[in-house]
């Protein structure tokens, strides 16, 4: 059965405008790196995604590679959306992803125009679709010329395959360089989609967001809670049912350091105090970064969904708190 969308869905969100484009998003978007895959309860799956729209969560992020199995991820989404959201197309963001190993052979990753073309025709007939909102080069291929990937990308847009292109795990360098060559092609890059939290912030120190502010492209960050860690889930200790024991996924035990644990301790005692939760303050921090667009969010439940939902009524980070943060992390 189809469901029926709750007409007050836009209540709940606000929207920012993506770089220097026409497009919106949403302040939270979803992704569905994990949690969506075959390996996963595909009822559940479904409640969050019909959840996340309900409450005016219109971008959805996938890749060719999301699982487990790879692929499995798009023909989940592919699948719900068949069934309830086909009615609602027009409303949605859909992105997906190619450069990461998705099937065997010379042509299963990277970044060759072979890649690119053949990946985003596997991920449109999975999810059931005509074109994508949004198609990102998922890493930077060493070997390749960047201008054959980026030509590639370009020809998707003509093609109608795309409507927009977007760059993930690039550096500030070949971030510059990637949009110079889209631009000279017409096809603009809308926005990159870095790793980003109050634990990591790499693509920050090496100078990312002044490249994205001159060079006019939107940030969705991804891992903003760090893969669960910056969450009320680790606060005593490592339970064995959490993501860190899972034989899949990236977030490993060995990561969890007395360390990263006493920091998330204090970190939690700060949001407790502004009247949030840990994951409520840790995506205010990211949307306190004037270049973020929106923060990309991952879910096990939808109950995650709402009370990431709610923290956005809650005020911005003062200064005093800002150096308190700081000075804990450091």
């Amino acid at each position: 059965m189809s469901m029926s969308a709750d007409p007050n869905r836009y209540l709940n969100m606000q929207y920012n405008r993506c770089g220097r484009s026409g497009l919106m998003l949403p302040r939270l978007s979803l992704g569905l790196w994990h949690n969506f895959g075959g390996v996963d309860v595909f009822a559940n799956s479904r409640d969050m995604i019909l959840r996340s729209f309900d409450l005016g969560i219109t971008h959805f992020d996938l890749a060719n590679n999301y699982g487990p199995p790879g692929g499995s991820a798009e023909e989940n989404f592919g699948r719900i959306l068949r069934h309830d959201l086909a009615h609602y197309r027009d409303e949605l963001v859909i992105s997906t992803k190619a450069g990461y190993l998705m099937w065997e052979g010379p042509y299963g990753e990277w970044g060759s125009r072979k890649h690119m073309i053949s990946s985003l025709d596997q991920s449109l007939r999975r999810m059931g679709l005509e074109y994508v909102d949004i198609y990102y080069h998922h890493r930077m291929d060493p070997e390749t010329p960047l201008e054959e990937t980026m030509s590639a990308m370009a020809h998707l847009v003509n093609q109608g395959k795309a409507l927009y292109l977007g760059l993930s795990n690039y550096s500030p360098e070949m971030t510059r360089k990637a949009a110079a060559i889209l631009r000279e092609l017409g096809t603009p890059c809308l926005i990159h989609q870095p790793p980003y939290n109050m634990l990591f912030r790499n693509y920050e120190k090496a100078g990312l967001f002044p490249v994205l502010k001159e060079e006019g492209i939107g940030c969705i960050n991804f891992s903003p809670l760090a893969q669960g860690v910056l969450t009320d889930r680790y606060l005593d200790g490592v339970p064995e049912d959490s993501r860190a024991v899972k034989p899949h996924g990236f977030l490993t035990r060995d990561r969890l350091t007395e360390d990263v644990l006493s920091k998330v301790g204090k970190l939690n005692e700060v949001a407790s105090e502004r009247g949030q939760t840990l994951a409520q303050m840790a995506i205010t921090w990211c949307l306190s970064v004037p270049k973020v667009t929106s923060v990309l969010i991952g879910a096990s439940r939808a109950s995650q969904i709402e009370d990431c939902v709610k923290g956005l009524g809650s005020d911005l980070l003062t200064d005093a708190e800002i150096e308190r943060i700081e000075a804990i992390l450091a």
